[in-house]
């Protein structure tokens, strides 16, 4: 089937009951590693809710639950679908940042929350001992990434790793220690990823999304400049709020 530019591009979003809702306005695939939705689907709806830093109750005042469970009930609340893609964060939504890059009819979206209190370095061994530190403080980054093209599998995969690569980079760029003090952290222990893109015979087909390719540039450009803007959000964040 040939691809040929739509009149007007759907995606929308809007932030209510303090959860972002990304409206790609039709399904489309998406590769994620979200609470809700994880994996390989379609969906047409992603979303990323607020939640306290040590959550003791649900949306309906409920003991706490599965995140899974939390966010379907959560999407009934909000008029989504079920079948929805969920993540959860700790950061205000009064934080978010978004970016958008446009080339020749190509187009990516990027939406970020960052919180980096929870900062680790790939590799070091996790605690389970105290960590009073870091509690009662925002400490995800989540990454929504959204693009027109429609990409094989495995371009999916490589969208998701370009995304991380970029976030790691400013995270290096800037210095951001882990949580334990030590150098170099390279995300945090909660984060997650979203990719999305469009159906076959909806977009621009790409086999290919990696660092070499126009698409995996744009990814990159739009995941930097948010994670970056992030970043700089949140240390407002951190010093309204010092104790």
């Amino acid at each position: 089937m040939s691809w040929r530019p739509p009149d007007r591009v759907a995606t929308t979003s809007r932030v209510t009951r303090d959860t972002l809702i990304v409206d790609l306005g039709s399904r489309m695939r998406v590769l994620s590693s979200a609470p809700r939705g994880g994996g390989l689907r379609t969906t047409r709806y992603i979303l990323n809710h607020q939640v306290a830093s040590n959550p003791s109750s649900n949306v309906e005042g409920r003991s706490w639950e599965h995140p899974s469970r939390y966010l379907r009930r959560l999407a009934g609340l909000l008029g989504v679908e079920a079948d929805c893609v969920g993540l959860m964060t700790a950061v205000p939504m009064t934080q978010l940042v978004s970016r958008r890059e446009e080339r020749g009819g190509l187009w990516v979206e990027c939406y970020a929350t960052v919180g980096v209190t929870n900062a680790v370095r790939a590799g070091e061994r996790p605690s389970h001992g105290d960590q009073r530190s870091i509690h009662g403080k925002p400490g995800t980054i989540n990454l929504i990434v959204v693009t027109n093209a429609c990409l094989a599998v495995s371009a999916l995969v490589g969208a998701v790793q370009v995304a991380t690569e970029a976030k790691t980079g400013i995270l290096r760029d800037r210095a951001v220690p882990s949580w334990t003090g030590s150098p170099g952290a390279t995300g945090t222990g909660t984060d997650a990823v979203v990719a999305a893109c469009a159906l076959r015979g909806c977009g621009p087909w790409h086999a290919y999304a990696g660092t070499h390719t126009d698409l995996g540039s744009m990814i990159g450009l739009v995941v930097s400049e948010c994670v970056l803007e992030g970043l700089v959000r949140a240390a407002q964040w951190t010093a309204m709020h010092r104790t």
